[in-house]
């Protein structure tokens, strides 16, 4: 068996995308109720890597929270939400787009079981305490659920949003 080898960073530079790719508004990771500010620039970084664009509400500390897990050079895709979230989601329902909500339901399906993204998609993402409230959930067309093993009951916002991301950009 051959040692693997690995790229080095002109290699990786010359097959990635050159500059931030702007708005391809296919796929926007929404975490609606954010309870941790650190979790979205973690997020925020996952969404550059798959082409995705984020929905965040226009609170007075969620730039810097953005700015605080980015480490990216190039300014990224965010859709600023005014005003009540709920009605945010019923417009982008409204408009076509499939909601998709990370959530343990009795109907969710399992990540594994999640398809590609063929239309714009909302990734809904709760408060890690609390989850999606009730006026979110109703505008859910589908919820998945991330299967867990170990004792925790939720994985945080990050991450749960980047294997959904994941999943739906058809990157795994």
């Amino acid at each position: 068996m051959t040692a693997a080898r690995v790229r080095t960073r002109p290699e990786i530079r010359r097959q990635r995308r050159p500059r931030s790719h702007g708005c391809w508004n296919h796929l926007l990771a929404a975490p609606l109720w954010p309870k941790h500010g650190v979790n979205l620039g973690t997020l925020l970084r996952t969404c550059d890597a798959v082409g995705a664009c984020m929905a965040v509400p226009r609170r007075p500390w969620v730039p810097d929270a953005l700015d605080h897990g980015n480490t990216l050079r190039h300014r990224q895709c965010v859709h600023w939400i005014d005003g009540r979230v709920d009605r945010w989601l019923q417009r982008q329902r409204d408009g076509g787009s499939a909601i998709v909500g990370v959530e343990l339901t009795d109907e969710s399906i399992r990540l594994a079981d999640l398809p590609v993204a063929r239309k714009r998609t909302v990734i809904v993402l709760g408060h890690e305490s609390t989850g999606i409230p009730p006026e979110g959930l109703e505008l859910l067309d589908m919820a998945v659920e991330i299967p867990m093993v170990g004792t925790g009951h939720s994985l945080n916002v990050a991450v749960a949003g980047s294997l959904v991301l994941y999943k739906l950009a058809g990157l795994c």
